[in-house]
């Protein structure tokens, strides 16, 4: 059974809080520094509270769970490793690249595990799709678009507090379209083709209301000689996600909200589909408890590593400095 300190119990420290739990291979302390949050997990999950993080990171615990606003991660992170606990860090790793070089260094040389939970690296329906894309099967790559949405307000539980009053309403805390959801995205697409040498970006604030940063993206991306689009916005009725993997010989299509991807040749008359069934929303949030866990009983990774999540945040920065400047931003062109 496994030690660990979940910090931050807001909507997705508590959804990581209770998968965890579900496991059955961890007991789990919640460290917030709200009272009432706080109040509400030892009445709902019956465990361990506590406020200060700075002096739960020094007691007897295997790893942490990292949940606050982005701008929080990095030197969290670092007090673990230091403290030598295993690290599962939420998305996106920072909104900013000050610490990061310190904090890989610190991972090399601490011996610990540290993955970040871009959660798509458990969905079945994605694992599938790229095992075939990295077969080689339709020949190299060329072209990438994806497109999607949801209506971000519905998605919120009940009981947190309203988006326009959390880390999303700030750049500054991991806010915005971009740090908060096409980074998933740009993310998992990444893992298939590589690391995005640069980006064009417009971006606008468009509806969400209680907000000014961007709610609706448009990225024209380079990943070495594969052209990447991705369009998402945060406002439409409908939630949906199509990602869709271009070669010379055929394509791949992903449909996330229809749960299915399918290849179509040169010659095919259709789509084939491989199809997967419908899950639980946190069955996927238990994968990925289950695998970080395994990573501390030294099974090979499965999860986002901190040197991927790293390479999403320079394309997360440079698409944020491209749309501030009208003009294509090379992803190692990281800000002063």
């Amino acid at each position: 059974m496994h030690s660990l300190l979940i910090i931050g119990c807001g909507s997705i420290g508590e959804r990581h809080l209770r998968c965890f739990q579900q496991t059955g291979r961890a007991r789990v302390t919640a460290c917030d520094t709200n009272p009432e949050l706080l109040q509400r997990m030892a009445e709902v999950y019956q465990v361990p509270v506590c406020r200060d993080a700075a002096a739960a990171l020094g007691g007897a615990f295997d790893a942490v769970v990292i949940c606050t606003p982005a701008h929080l991660h990095v030197p969290l992170a670092r007090q673990a490793l230091d403290r030598g606990l295993h690290v599962l860090i939420e998305k996106p790793l920072s909104q900013s690249w000050a610490g990061v070089d310190d904090l890989l260094a610190a991972h090399a040389r601490s011996g610990r595990q540290v993955a970040v939970a871009y959660v798509l690296h458990v969905y079945p329906l994605l694992l599938q799709a790229r095992e075939f894309l990295r077969s080689g099967a339709l020949g190299p790559v060329r072209h990438v678009t994806t497109t999607g949405g949801q209506h971000f307000p519905s998605g919120r539980p009940a009981h947190t507090v309203p988006y326009a009053q959390t880390y999303y309403r700030d750049h500054r805390t991991g806010g915005g379209a971009i740090q908060d959801a096409l980074t998933h995205t740009a993310n998992w697409v990444e893992s298939v083709v590589g690391p995005a040498d640069s980006v064009l970006c417009d971006c606008a604030h468009q509806v969400l209301p209680g907000v000014t940063v961007e709610d609706t993206v448009q990225v024209s991306a380079r990943h070495g000689d594969v052209l990447v689009n991705h369009t998402l916005n945060q406002f439409q009725a409908p939630t949906e996600s199509t990602l869709q993997f271009h070669t010379a010989t055929g394509s791949v299509k992903i449909e996330l909200h229809h749960r299915r991807w399918g290849v179509f040749r040169l010659g095919d008359q259709d789509w084939t589909w491989h199809e997967v069934p419908a899950v639980e929303r946190d069955a996927h949030f238990i994968a990925q408890a289950h695998r970080f866990l395994h990573q501390l009983e030294g099974q090979p990774a499965a999860l986002c590593t901190l040197a991927a999540a790293a390479q999403t945040l320079r394309f997360n920065l440079a698409a944020l400095a491209s749309a501030a400047a009208g003009a294509r931003v090379r992803c190692d062109q990281l800000p002063a």
